[in-house]
């Protein structure tokens, strides 16, 4: 009979000989694992099967764009790919634009590509009321050639055909929104995804609607340009283009301190005196009529104001520091206003 040392020297040895099974089990395991995510991040290269361009939306999520890729066909393992994003701390980085795959790339080269942002197109958000110069500035801000080229292109002479006429330039017809634009286009043809979002952003029957105001097209744009840069408030926007067509209509100047601001190279806080007496065409205090372009980028608030205006008696408005403005059919009634919101 063992003795009861000699028992517990064998359950030892066998406790023992369990460890470094399971030692060896689980490093044969970790190794294996290993080397599966090694060939899933570096060698496996089956996708995508061709060429193949993925369009990252804004504001995506790193799992919402692994997703997306793997939809796609580019990604085979979207858990392997967030898992490679998190152990390089890179699932944040991400830029969003439209990205073109070459066939065979390894979940290695697709993270790459899309954390240095190799896109050949990039979203670009044109805010309303921006004028010519300052959507060339922000096509420049995002690398998508040089500005004074994109000005020239903007303002030279010879615009568009637009209801039959032919527009000076491009002002007022480069519609602010959010576009992908190719990194590689020219000017000329960033101008042209611009302005044809413009013309899909005009009303049906612009030329009608211009018609009765008795306008052309053109005209109503330049109008809802001075809407776009006078008013704040959406629901404002009718009333500032009844005051608009209401003096016109009297042969009254319009006063509006955003055209004599268009004259500027940079932005004026305050308008002076001393601005007021500017000779120039954009200055709607010395000169009746509308200015000879319009003064800004309108979007598709002012544009549809300009075209179906309120029916009013307005001959003015002020800014109130609300945002909205105070409309007053008489002068009297203009400064109570000036004197309320203004002082």
């Amino acid at each position: 009979m063992a003795s009861p040392q000699a028992a517990v020297n064998r359950a030892g040895r066998a406790l023992i000989g369990l460890a470094f099974a399971t030692i060896v089990g689980v490093g044969v395991i970790v190794g294996a694992a290993s080397l599966w995510f090694r060939d899933a991040v570096y060698v496996d290269h089956t996708l995508p099967t061709e060429q193949t361009d993925v369009v990252i939306p804004r504001g995506s999520t790193f799992g919402q764009v692994a997703g997306l890729l793997h939809d796609k066909g580019v990604l085979a393992n979207p858990l392997v790919f967030r898992l490679l994003a998190r152990l390089r701390h890179v699932d944040n980085d991400v830029k969003a634009g439209e990205y073109r795959f070459p066939a065979h790339q390894t979940s290695d080269a697709v993270l790459q590509r899309i954390v240095r942002g190799e896109q050949f197109a990039v979203w670009v958000t044109i805010p309303e009321g921006y004028t010519a110069r300052e959507v060339a500035r922000t096509l420049a801000d995002r690398s998508l050639g040089d500005a004074g080229l994109y000005e020239r292109t903007f303002l030279q002479a010879g615009g568009i055909s637009v209801d039959g006429a032919r527009t000076q330039n491009l002002e007022g017809y480069l519609f602010p929104s959010t576009y992908l634009i190719p990194i590689d286009d020219s000017p000329a043809s960033v101008a042209k995804i611009l302005v044809d979002e413009f013309r899909r952003e005009l009303p049906a029957d612009a030329a009608r609607r211009a018609r009765a105001l008795g306008r052309s097209v053109p005209d109503v744009v330049t109008i809802a340009s001075l809407i776009e840069r006078e008013g704040k408030a959406d629901e404002d926007r009718p009333l500032i283009a009844s005051v608009i067509y209401n003096r016109l209509r009297l042969g009254m100047p319009l006063e509006v301190d955003a055209s004599i601001e268009y004259t500027f190279a940079e932005h004026h806080d305050v308008i002076t005196k001393r601005d007021l007496e500017i000779d120039s065409p954009y200055n709607t205090y010395r000169h009746t009529g509308l200015p000879p372009t319009p003064i800004a980028n309108p979007g598709k608030a002012s544009l549809d104001a300009a075209f179906a205006p309120a029916k009013t008696d307005y001959l003015y408005y002020v800014a109130k520091p609300d945002g909205h403005s105070a409309f007053a059919k008489t002068l009297q009634e203009h400064n109570a206003n000036v004197e309320q919101y203004l002082k």
